[in-house]
């Protein structure tokens, strides 16, 4: 057996043959060269066994073996040839090389290799085979013509198996000096310091929102959730808004400070990107979208929209309206913004309208939501940057005297609250007040009527245009509550500003 370094050569394997006389790649002395080691040596299984699977070698037999070798191995036992021989005695798929003598042959060949180079050719030879596979299988479903997946579905799922195939046993990883991270966290630390804001993440665009959460992080899973009419998009595309409106400070390839402003992806699945942009448009021009809508602005409104426009079209803010879009799409698409121009941070609206990843077959709408939750804090560590979703709330909240939202009312939730690495609700009293106006009792006087209805006008002038965004859980930070101005003609939140935040009058 040839044990020097082995070349990525072709190797007849039976029946692999793609019909054109070509062989796929293959390396039967570097699998040979691999076992052997393992055998003689068990420590050499370490240095392959966190990406290296018996799936990964060509050769039936070889994936048998090293199985075993794992096997045995992760009990604590010895695997040898001696010890693997009860296993293999009458194996079938070592009849053809020798049976259980094959492996007394495999270990008394051993010579010193680098077993990690020979895995990751092992791997890479794999991955080369399975491209092919899959070449074929994309060819073929090209070629099949289905009316419910058109063109694009396929891409989109070609696509997302390409990269599927990428993540699998990834050879890079694994466990790193706390060195690495302390670097990294100094990095964090500096750029936050340098920049005037004082901020880690990227911005929401409300100052109390923002000391609170220090920006939103890069990796983390953010929920947004509220009950209908709360104002839950018009919050996440102010807050999209603000982020593309605000740039960074990095470096370069020379190692130069460059100032590259924040690209935002905004996947909305409820309503249209022409909704959307004209949600955007009426709050950033300061004009009601109802009337933008029906064409009944005046002509300074008019004016104001027209210059906003010529403003937000320049603004790297990306709208994907597709319905009912499934995570691994969103995901491709991410990613293909990110290679192409940069990504800075993901809007999702809602959560619930997102469809689990395609071929994944789940029993009730609460794994849907799990598995689809999961993913969305894989995209953000995949990607490095935070990913923010809307979340419906349920409808016990509206059965309790106190509606303010706990993270008990996160709809089908467990994994919401799990995953998520902050939980925001959005919380307007001022909503439900306007829906409890007291009415006269009968046989209460006048005075005690009266007495009644100006306490609840007190209460409802206290909560006017005010909204309460309640941070229920930060991995990162304190929980409490932040509250906002939030103008319902406009559908526009800004800072609130308070009596001690007003400039003095003289």
């Amino acid at each position: 057996m040839n044990a020097n370094a082995p070349g990525a050569t072709l190797t007849h394997l039976p029946g692999l043959s793609d019909g054109a006389g070509r062989l796929p790649p293959a390396n039967l002395e570097a699998e040979q060269a691999l076992l052997a080691a393992v055998l003689a040596n068990n420590h050499a299984f370490e240095r392959v066994s966190e990406y290296l699977l018996g799936e990964h070698f060509a050769d039936a037999a070889h994936a048998r073996i090293f199985e075993a070798c794992r096997k045995l191995i992760e009990r604590g036992q010895q695997a040898n040839a001696i010890t693997l021989r009860n296993v293999f005695d009458q194996d079938g798929d070592l009849a053809d090389v020798g049976g259980a003598e094959y492996l007394a042959q495999l270990q008394a060949s051993y010579i010193t290799i680098d077993v990690r180079h020979y895995g990751s050719l092992i791997y890479d030879l794999f991955l080369r085979r399975e491209l092919i596979d899959l070449g074929e299988e994309i060819v073929n479903e090209a070629f099949r013509h289905d009316l419910e997946v058109g063109a694009l579905d396929q891409i989109e799922t070609a696509e997302q198996r390409l990269y599927n195939l990428s993540e699998q046993g990834q050879v890079e990883g694994g466990l790193q000096p706390f060195r690495s991270g302390l670097a990294e966290a100094i990095e964090a630390a500096e750029a936050a310091y340098k920049r005037d804001n004082k901020l880690v993440g990227v911005t929401c665009g409300f100052d109390d929102m923002d000391e609170m959460l220090g920006g939103l992080h890069r990796s983390d899973l953010l929920i947004l959730a509220g009950r209908p009419s709360m104002g839950k998009t018009a919050l996440a595309t102010n807050v999209a808004v603000n982020a593309a409106r605000s740039s960074r400070v990095d470096s370069d390839a020379d190692g130069n400070e460059v100032e590259r402003q924040e690209v935002v992806a905004f996947f909305s699945l409820e309503m249209s990107a022409e909704q959307l942009a004209s949600r955007i448009i009426a709050e950033a021009a300061d004009v009601r979208s109802d009337l933008m809508r029906k064409g009944q602005l005046n002509e300074d409104e008019m004016r104001r929209v027209l210059d906003v426009h010529r403003e937000l079209e320049r603004l790297p803010l990306y709208i994907d309206d597709t319905p009912g879009i499934t995570v691994g799409a969103m995901r491709s698409r991410a990613r293909r913004l990110k290679r192409q121009v940069g990504l800075s941070m993901i809007v999702v609206d809602y959560l619930q309208l997102l469809q689990p990843p395609a071929g994944m077959r789940l029993d009730s709408r609460v794994q849907e939501v799990s598995e689809i939750t999961r993913a969305l804090k894989i995209i953000a560590k995949e990607l490095n940057v935070p990913v923010l979703a809307l979340s419906q709330l349920s409808r016990q909240v509206e059965n309790r005297d106190d509606k303010r939202p706990q993270l008990s009312d996160l709809r089908e939730s467990g994994s919401i609250e799990q995953d998520a690495d902050v939980v925001m609700f959005i919380y307007r009293e001022d909503y439900y007040l306007e829906r409890e106006e007291p009415t006269h009792r009968l046989n209460e006087t006048s005075e005690k009527y009266q007495e009644r209805l100006d306490r609840y006008n007190e209460r409802i002038e206290r909560a006017r245009n005010k909204a309460d965004v309640i941070i229920a859980k930060q991995r990162h930070g304190p929980i409490g509550t932040v509250t906002l101005h939030f103008n319902p003609e406009r559908v526009r939140f800004s800072n609130l500003a308070e009596d001690d935040r007003l400039p003095e009058h003289y």
